[in-house]
C-alpha cells in the first residue's frame, strides 16, 4: 500500500446542519445533505471551500440517510423510517418510492444508487435493528443486510441477502457492477450486474483498517469510502468466542448505555480492482464518525451521523507511485 498523508485539517460549515449522514455533490457543485430533523439541505461553497449559501430544499417527515442525485436533477432518499424516496429540490415535494420488500415493511434503508437506465439499487442495514439501534447489530452481527434492484416501473426485489449490515453503495464507472459495503465485516462486496458473471458475487477489497460507510465515486473511477470508526479488538474477540444468543443477551444488557465511537476520523479511496491509493486517518478529531466522503472540486466533503456541520478538507495530491496491495 503507498505512503499517504494523514487526513487534512478539518473545516466545519453549516454548524446548525445536526447529523448530516450522508453527502452528494448535485451537477452545479452544491452539497446536500440529510438531516437528524428529515430536513435535506444544499450547500453551495466557494472555490476555498467556504460556506456561500445554505438553503433547506425539502423535509422528509423522517430520517434521511442515504442520497442520490438522478440524472434529472431529482434526488433519492434513504429514509430510516419512510423507505426509499424521491424528493424534488425545485418544489421540495417528496414521493414514496418503496416501503415494502415483499410484503414486510422496509425497515431499515441505508444508500441508493441509480443506474443510467433508471434502475435503482438500494441497501438494508439490517432487519432486525431500526436506525436508532445500529450499535445492536454490529454486537450481534446479525447478517440480515441486503442489496435490493427495483426496476422502473417494477417490484423491490433482492439479489444479495445476509450481508454484515449493509451500508454505502456505488456502481463502476461502466455499471458492469455494484459495490456494496459490509461494515460488520470491515468489507466492499462486488455484485456483478453484466457479463458472464452477471448475478454472482465476490470481494472487492476485504480486512479493512476501520468499519465503512458510505461510499462515493470520485474522479478517475476512484471509490471514496469513509471509515466511520476504527476497528475494535474486544468485537473481534466477541464475534469469534461467542454464540448469537450470548451476543443478543449482551446487547439487551448494554442498549440504554451503548459503546460509542472513537474521536478518529478516516476516508480511503480504492481503485475499481480494490487497490488503496489513499488511506487517510486522524486521531483526536475535533469531527467524530465520518459516515460519508465525496469530492468536490479541490476538496473533499465528509458527514457524520453524530456530528453537527459538514467538514471539509483539501483533496490530497495522488500518492507517490509504488507498490500497491489490496
Amino acid at each position: 500500500m503507498p505512503v499517504t498523508p494523514p487526513l487534512p485539517d478539518l473545516t466545519t460549515v453549516a454548524a446548525d446542519a445536526e447529523g448530516p449522514e450522508d453527502v452528494v455533490v448535485d451537477a452545479e457543485g452544491r452539497v446536500l445533505a440529510g438531516l437528524a430533523d428529515g430536513r435535506i439541505v444544499r450547500l453551495t461553497l466557494s472555490d476555498e471551500g467556504r460556506l456561500d449559501h445554505y438553503e433547506v430544499v425539502a423535509r422528509t417527515g423522517g430520517r434521511p440517510l442515504g442520497l442520490e442525485v438522478t440524472a434529472d436533477g431529482g434526488l433519492l432518499v434513504c429514509d430510516a423510517l419512510r423507505g426509499l424516496l424521491r424528493v424534488d429540490p425545485a418544489d421540495g415535494s417528496v414521493h414514496v418510492l418503496a416501503d415494502h420488500i415483499g410484503g414486510v415493511p422496509l425497515r431499515f434503508p441505508s444508500n441508493v444508487v441509480e443506474a443510467a437506465d433508471g434502475t435503482v439499487y438500494f441497501t438494508v442495514s439490517s432487519r432486525r435493528y431500526g436506525l436508532d439501534e445500529w450499535v445492536g447489530d454490529i454486537l450481534e452481527r446479525t447478517g440480515t443486510g441486503q442489496l435490493v434492484r427495483l426496476r422502473p416501473g417494477g417490484e423491490p426485489e433482492v439479489l444479495l441477502d445476509g450481508l454484515q449490515f449493509a451500508n454505502g453503495l456505488a456502481l463502476a464507472p461502466d455499471e458492469s457492477f455494484a459495490v456494496v459495503v459490509e461494515s460488520g465485516a470491515y468489507r466492499l462486496t462486488r455484485y456483478w450486474l453484466t457479463g458472464p458473471t452477471a448475478g454472482d458475487s465476490d470481494t472487492l477489497i476485504d480486512d479493512l483498517p476501520g468499519f465503512p460507510d458510505n461510499l462515493s465515486r470520485g474522479a478517475g473511477g476512484l471509490f471514496w469510502v469513509a471509515i466511520a470508526a476504527p476497528r475494535e479488538a474486544y468485537l473481534s474477540l466477541l464475534h469469534r468466542s461467542t454464540s448469537p444468543a450470548f451476543r443478543r443477551a449482551l446487547w439487551r444488557a448494554v442498549r440504554k448505555h451503548p459503546p460509542g465511537p472513537r474521536r478518529t476520523t478516516g476516508a480511503m479511496a480504492v481503485t475499481t480492482d480494490g487497490r488503496v491509493v489513499h488511506d487517510l486517518r486522524r486521531r483526536r478529531s475535533p469531527y467524530r464518525m465520518i459516515t460519508s466522503v465525496c469530492e468536490r472540486d479541490r476538496h473533499l466533503v465528509m458527514g457524520s451521523l453524530l456530528e453537527n456541520g459538514l467538514a471539509v478538507c483539501p483533496l490530497p495530491p495522488p500518492p507517490l507511485a509504488g507498490p500497491a496491495a489490496g
